[in-house]
């Protein structure tokens, strides 16, 4: 059984095609889970109408409010006729936050929101809502692009078997776990991927006597029996293990694209702070180089920068 019960799908307000909800509902049919539809506006200009009272700018929004909210009633009941979804439409900036902050106040355990490839400077220099809630939101988010869920399809799920760190063990387990959830739920295969680094150019430079084949090859063997027997224990087939030498954000979407994954899984600890703004996690790079559905999970003991201390 897929371990969501609650979920929270992001309403594009650009879209009549809202892949979020009709994916958010799809999980919801196979887990009976609830979904509720969130929808964030904001105009800068009611806030800067100088003109205006308080309370008459109040009563713009307002007005605002109940325009979108009719608009979300319309289309769920056109695209997604017959099918439980609850309504909530907010007035906020950032999105983001907004979204954070109905997952915390309402106990959803599963953020389900639209994306697309971003363009790479934005990326850097505009960090986009999919980035911040990978980093800040408590629950999982699952980022939703065009792929399919076919029955008996491939799941992939990124793991790190070369730490011995308890919170990346721990993760690792949930990320298994998880991957086996969605697997019987949707009769797929279940795949796990380790990536590896490659041997160390300056070691080899500044120590003669070092053979970069033979150190290469007792990584790989590590990491081949730490995912045999992590395997084992998690109940996946063995064969169905991947463990490829490079970087995480290049040996995973190029594994995802040779099985043709619906799903991939990965771990993310969240970050912040001036490297998360302008370098970005590893899973953030993975996202944007998959063409399929990417659900990011959290430690269990993750704390979201927006929750109250």
């Amino acid at each position: 059984m897929i371990p969501y019960k609650k979920l929270l799908a992001v309403i594009d307000p650009t879209q009549q095609d809202q892949k979020a909800l009709s994916r958010a509902l799809e999980i919801a049919e196979k887990n009976h889970a609830s979904v509720t539809a969130l929808l964030t506006i904001y105009d800068i200009s009611y806030e800067m109408t100088g003109m205006l009272s308080i309370e008459e700018r109040e009563i713009l929004r307002q007005s605002v409010l109940n325009s979108r909210s009719e608009w979300l009633e319309e289309l769920i009941a056109e695209r997604f006729a017959g099918s439980e979804v609850a309504m909530k439409v907010v007035w906020h900036n950032r999105p983001y936050e907004s979204i954070i902050h109905e997952v915390i106040e309402g106990h959803y355990d599963l953020v389900v929101k639209g994306t697309h490839q971003h363009n790479i400077l934005k990326s850097v220099i505009f960090t986009p809502t999919d980035w911040h809630l990978i980093r800040k939101s408590p629950s999982a988010v699952l980022l939703v692009k065009e792929h399919e869920w076919p029955q008996g399809g491939q799941i992939l799920a990124a793991v790190n078997q070369g730490t011995e760190d308890e919170a990346h063990r721990d993760l690792n387990q949930r990320i298994a776990a998880t991957a086996k959830a969605f697997g019987s739920s949707l009769k797929a295969d279940i795949h796990l991927v380790n990536a590896f680094p490659a041997t160390p150019v300056n070691i080899a430079i500044e120590i003669p006597e070092f053979d970069p084949h033979d150190y290469n090859q007792s990584v790989r063997s590590y990491h081949n029996t730490t995912m045999q027997e992590f395997a084992k224990v998690s109940g996946i087939a063995e064969q169905n293990c991947h463990v490829e030498e490079g970087m995480p954000e290049d040996v995973i979407p190029t594994m995802a694209k040779k099985l043709d994954a619906e799903l991939v899984i990965i771990g993310t600890v969240g970050r912040t702070g001036i490297s998360a703004a302008l370098i970005g996690n590893t899973a953030e790079h993975i996202i944007d180089a998959l063409d399929c559905d990417v659900l990011t999970i959290k430690p269990h003991d993750f704390r979201s920068p927006l929750q109250p201390k």
